[in-house]
């Protein structure tokens, strides 16, 4: 594996999280009002452009009935990927 860079990861990070979002039938709003984080911060999750800390991973896995662990291993086979 390459040296892992900061983009990558918050792309994957990002491809992950809508993907999720979509399958749970969520808008980013209802998103956001579940994790309690702002709408546009689950938007500039999505987009890569932002990366979220340790303690909102844990609040928008829980908040998509995920434990933290299958939302980091998602992100981890997405950036395998790329």
């Amino acid at each position: 594996m390459t040296q892992l860079q900061a983009e990558e990861v918050a792309e994957a990070a990002g491809k992950v999280l809508r993907r999720l979002r979509k399958e749970a039938g969520l808008s980013q709003e209802k998103l956001g009002f579940k994790a309690t984080i702002q709408r546009n911060f689950v938007s500039e999750i999505e987009l890569g452009q932002k990366q979220p800390s340790l303690f909102t991973v844990f609040k928008v896995a829980y908040a998509l009935d995920l434990d933290p662990q299958d939302f980091m291993r998602l992100v981890q086979e997405e950036l395998k990927k790329m």
